[in-house]
């Protein structure tokens, strides 16, 4: 039997992204994967002015949605949260009628500049996931699965090997996603999809 195709959107928020060695890694280790689409949000919208039908329809088309952005001030930088205010209306994608999103899976890609031995009680004060409720919360409204996060933590600290390894830990996710057949509850039990990989790794070495 054959399954369905499943498209991975890449809604891409940075607005130095000529400067960031480590988002360019990981997109370029992913931009020749068949039914992925990037999407560039400060590309597309530098005026901020976000189409929101067009973004409407791309989310139609495409079953996994990643908001993939460095880490600002323990939040987004400010377009992608213009996005999901333009976007993720009342009547479409929540409330009376608002089932077009029922049953997608979204999570966030980040990269952050901190190790995340900083990210627990006694450095930030809290963890990154944490850090990132009101997004797993939008989701749950929009009645959406959400993942925990990708994460590329000490993003000045990573020599060139350690950033090929989460380039290639970022393309084995994207590819196993659009595969399909992934138990999502097992994944929902780590704290990091970074976790889910490496025990899955782990298990296949035996």
């Amino acid at each position: 039997m054959e399954t369905s195709k499943i498209n991975i959107l890449i809604l891409f928020a940075h607005p130095r992204f000529e400067r960031s060695r480590v988002n360019r890694a990981l997109l370029t280790g992913v931009s020749n994967l068949p039914g992925v689409t990037l999407h560039d949000l400060y590309e597309e919208y530098p005026d901020f002015n976000v189409d929101a039908e067009r973004e409407k329809e791309l989310l139609l088309d495409h079953q996994v949605i990643i908001w993939q952005h460095p880490l600002y001030m323990y939040g987004a930088p400010a377009l992608l949260k213009q996005w999901i205010d333009m976007v993720l209306e009342h009547g479409w994608a929540h409330g009376e009628g608002g089932t077009n999103l029922r049953g997608k899976i979204i999570f966030n890609a980040l990269t952050a500049g901190g190790t995340r031995d900083v990210y627990v009680s006694g450095g930030h004060g809290h963890t990154l996931p944490e850090f990132f409720m009101s997004f797993e919360q939008t989701a749950r409204l929009c009645n959406m699965v959400y993942l925990p996060p990708f994460v590329v933590h000490g993003t000045y600290l990573l020599t060139d090997r350690e950033l090929e390894e989460y380039a290639g830990a970022y393309r084995d996710l994207l590819e196993q996603l659009t595969k399909g057949g992934t138990e999502l509850r097992d994944i929902l039990d780590y704290e990091y999809l970074n976790d889910w990989l490496q025990a899955g790794k782990e298990t296949a070495d035996g």
